[in-house]
């Protein structure tokens, strides 16, 4: 989340907007996830694992660090904000392994309560978006002396964590996948129709990801994760936690 200081008065100007796209992104989270983790939490009902707590704090340290990231370099603290961005390094790793530990950890859990069928289904996206994030972050890392790239992949990069949040919105069930699909992807769309109105072209990276978004969606994620092929393909993780 890197920038450099003679790129600084050339970014001036649309900075502001990375700062609304994590304020979006925050604001997908607190909605998709209030009524099964965070309004539980507040109540004090405190039932889910260990592990779901530790990812969840994980998760949400991601989203104000983007946040945090976002409005240094919209202040113009481009010093601090290139700081902060070596922990940020760090802890991008962190938000796989949490993902990942949470994932498996949550699959063994249900096979050894019996719901096999449930445990399978459910393993699917989350080792998918580990396995989206994962690359775009580390482009961005790649890229993070080069603003343009790298402030574009990192909301990329964001935005495929939210799907988690976006699919336990209570959505009407005929328009499920094509809303699900739209709120997902409102950050990258946001972006894009910033980048149109300001350039008159959209970059690239943005249309790349959104592709991305759309060929792991809600269409294709439910054709796969409920696919007898899927079943037999984890059916040795299967006896392995058994």
């Amino acid at each position: 989340m890197a920038t450099t200081a003679a790129t600084l008065p050339r970014l001036k100007a649309p900075r502001r907007l990375y700062v609304s796209v994590a304020l979006l992104a925050i604001l997908i989270v607190a909605i998709g996830f209030w009524p099964s983790y965070f309004r539980p939490l507040v109540a004090g009902v405190v039932d889910r694992p260990a592990i779901i707590h530790f990812h969840a704090i994980v998760y949400v340290g991601w989203l104000a660090l983007f946040l945090t990231q976002a409005a240094l370099a919209a202040t113009g603290r481009v010093a601090l904000h290139m700081k902060v961005g070596r922990f940020a390094i760090g802890y991008g790793v962190l938000v796989i392994v949490a993902g990942l530990i949470a994932t498996f950890g949550m699959f063994a859990l249900r096979v050894r309560a019996g719901a096999v069928a449930e445990a399978q289904s459910r393993l699917f996206g989350p080792v998918l978006d580990m396995l989206v994030f994962a690359p775009f972050f580390a482009a961005a890392v790649y890229y993070r002396r080069k603003p343009e790239l790298h402030k574009r992949l990192m909301i990329v990069a964001t935005t495929v964590l939210l799907i988690a949040a976006v699919g336990r919105m209570p959505f009407p069930a005929d328009l499920r996948a094509p809303l699900v699909q739209v709120v997902w992807s409102l950050p990258i769309l946001l972006a894009m129709a910033h980048d149109f109105w300001r350039h008159r072209r959209v970059h690239p990276i943005y249309v790349g990801g959104l592709i991305v978004l759309v060929l792991e969606g809600p269409f294709v994620r439910n054709a796969v994760r409920n696919g007898e092929a899927w079943r037999d393909a984890t059916s040795w993780l299967v006896n392995l936690v058994s």
